[in-house]
Order: structure tokens, then C-alpha cells, then sequence
């Protein structure tokens, strides 16, 4: 396991941004025994930290090279982008832009009679822009920000290259399947949605870490994780509830 990745899932029992509790359920319906809280990281330490996390990914894997604008969907993934371009700079002097869209155009200032629907770095033609988000699940929101950057490019007459998309923490499970009266159906697999991203898209999705390898080693280690709001070291019990829990929702190991 890569140090960075060490230093990260220590950050993420540290800060609480990763714990264990009962009753938790997912957007999508289905229960789950641990949630992943990007919105912890709320301090510049800890913004600049997990900047790092996703720069030294990029850096180790050598993807930095091939990317003009880190892009992050707003509102998490624009807080990301911008820890990113930072910690690329002050730890590797590595200089990207970064920009974020917007959840309504603006026609004033500098985006007068314009439309403008992103902050930031200025797409050119033929740029190539590497999305961030803090977590995927249904790969929804990605699928949706690739049609903005699509209809961007056709307005502008310019060329925007998506070259990839990376993201905090992998939950490495399926999607929600529902029933006809579009209630979730327990205990039902359903598709691997970055798995599929990637084969439709041809479009590589990086991961800081994926959460087995993130609960294992603070299992291994015997590191605190907040479980039902008292930092503990994680239990066979709790561990073993975890690895059900993926046996039923997740994508094979």
C-alpha cells in the first residue's frame, strides 16, 4: 500500500471523515455501516492535505503530464480542484490551472453577453481537462458534467478532451436496483458503474484509494475510527459487517 494512501486513510480516522455507525442509509436508499465524509476536511491543514492526497496520485502514476485544467463539479469537486492545483505547486512546482462550473449561467462582469457557465481557468481548444470529485457511486453526476463540457466545446467552436477523471474514495460497490414502484430492492447487486463508465466513456477513473484497502489497514493497524461516535479500534465484529456489507452491494474484489 502506498504511503500516501496511508497517510490518507490515518487522516480520514483522524478527522472522522470515515466512520462506522447504525442506521446509516445511502442517497440512493440501500443501508450501509460506514459513510465517507469529504466536508471534514475543513481547515486549510486538512483542505491542503487532501489536495496532496489526489497530487500525489496524479504524480506517482505519472498522469500529471498530460493535463492542462483540473475541473471540479461544483460544490465538493470545486474545493478539490482547487486543493489540487495548490498542493501540485507547493509540493512539486507543478503549475495547472483549475476551474469549476456553476449551477445557473452568469451574464454580467466579465461573461457579458457570453453565458458563462464555468469559474476559472479559460478552456482552449484542443486542452485536455481532468475532472475531480470527492466520491462515486452511480458515476451520475460525471456522466452529466461530460455533456456540460460537451456543450461548452460546441458553443466556444473549440475542443475540450476529458483525459480522465479522478476520484478520493472508492466505495468499490454497485449501483441501486429499484422496483417498479422505484423502491430500492435490499440485498440486490446491481451494476458496476465505474466499471461501465469506463468501458462506454474509454475515459480512465483513478481513486486515491478504494475503501477496502482504506478499512483494512486501519484494521491491520489497530488504528482509532469513530464507530457509533467513540474512536475505537475497529472490531472483528464491525470489520466482519463490513466485508458482508460488500459481499451483498459490492464489485468483486
Amino acid at each position: 500500500m502506498e504511503d500516501y494512501k496511508k497517510r490518507f486513510a490515518n487522516i480520514l480516522a483522524e478527522t472522522g471523515a470515515l466512520f462506522f455507525d447504525d442506521g446509516l442509509v445511502l442517497k440512493d436508499g440501500r443501508p450501509t455501516p460506514y459513510f465517507v465524509n469529504m466536508g471534514m476536511f475543513d481547515s486549510g491543514k486538512l483542505n491542503y492535505l487532501l489536495g496532496e492526497f489526489y497530487a500525489d496520485m496524479l504524480v506517482e502514476n505519472r498522469k500529471i503530464q498530460n493535463i492542462d485544467i483540473i475541473f471540479g463539479p461544483s460544490y465538493k469537486g470545486s474545493a478539490i480542484a482547487n486543493a489540487i492545483a495548490n498542493a501540485l505547486w507547493i509540493k512539486y512546482k507543478i503549475n495547472k490551472k483549475f476551474n469549476y462550473d456553476r449551477k445557473e449561467e452568469k451574464t454580467h462582469g466579465e461573461a457579458s453577453g457570453k453565458k458563462s457557465m464555468f469559474v476559472g481557468a479559460k478552456f482552449f481548444d484542443g486542452c485536455n481537462v481532468y475532472m475531480v470529485d470527492d466520491v462515486a457511486t452511480s458515476m451520475k453526476t460525471k456522466y452529466e458534467m461530460m455533456d456540460k463540457l460537451e456543450m461548452e466545446s460546441e458553443k466556444a467552436n473549440i475542443k475540450i478532451n476529458l483525459v480522465g477523471i479522478g476520484i478520493g474514495i472508492d466505495r468499490e460497490q454497485t449501483t441501486a436496483v429499484y422496483d417498479e414502484e422505484e423502491k430500492v430492492k435490499l440485498n440486490v447487486k446491481g451494476e458496476d458503474a465505474i466499471g461501465d463508465f469506463v468501458k462506454k466513456s474509454g475515459i480512465p477513473v483513478d481513486v486515491v484509494a478504494g475503501v477496502r484497502e482504506i478499512v483494512g489497514y486501519l484494521y491491520d493497524e489497530k488504528i482509532p475510527v469513530k464507530i457509533n461516535g467513540r474512536n475505537v479500534h475497529i472490531s472483528p465484529e464491525v470489520k466482519k459487517q463490513f466485508d458482508d456489507y460488500l459481499l451483498t452491494y459490492g464489485i468483486r474484489d
